[in-house]
């Protein structure tokens, strides 16, 4: 198995770098949502480290829902997955380093940008953390 060609079979590709922004929109607020359920079991105290907070959370939050089936609960709304090189579904390890990618870019707003422009320029839609791992994400294939 392998991914899919962007030349051949472009139907995969076909506006997942707009559904990965929705899906990125609707996992944020997810996150927010979480972040405030736990505060409370905090004493509150999670206000004088929200920002740790907020990345614990959204670490784990991402790591646990894409190691589970290779995509976010955004990513699952908006009907895209991420696959492997082979064109599997990521393993755990996978989606520890993809969260982990993630997570650098995001705390590094130049490699956030870098990884924006090669979505929209590369045939694959892949960012930053896709390229070094050799991971795209796809249109979700129809289950019957």
């Amino acid at each position: 198995m392998h991914l899919p060609d962007p030349d051949i079979q472009p139907d995969f590709y076909a506006g997942v770098t707009s559904k990965r922004l929705l899906a990125w929109i609707i996992d944020v607020i997810l996150i927010i949502g979480l972040v405030a359920v736990v505060l409370p079991f905090t004493a509150f105290t999670g206000f004088f480290f929200l920002p740790f907070l907020h990345l614990v959370l959204s670490f784990a939050y991402r790591f646990v829902t894409i190691a589970g089936g290779s995509a976010t609960f955004g990513m699952r709304f908006t009907g895209i997955e991420f696959r492997d090189l082979n064109g599997r579904k990521f393993d755990g390890t996978t989606a520890f380093l993809h969260t982990l990618g993630y997570t650098v870019s995001v705390a590094v707003p130049i490699l956030q940008l870098v990884s924006i422009v090669m979505m929209l320029a590369s045939s694959r839609g892949q960012g930053l953390t896709d390229s070094l791992l050799g991971t795209t994400a796809l249109n979700r294939r129809a289950r019957f």
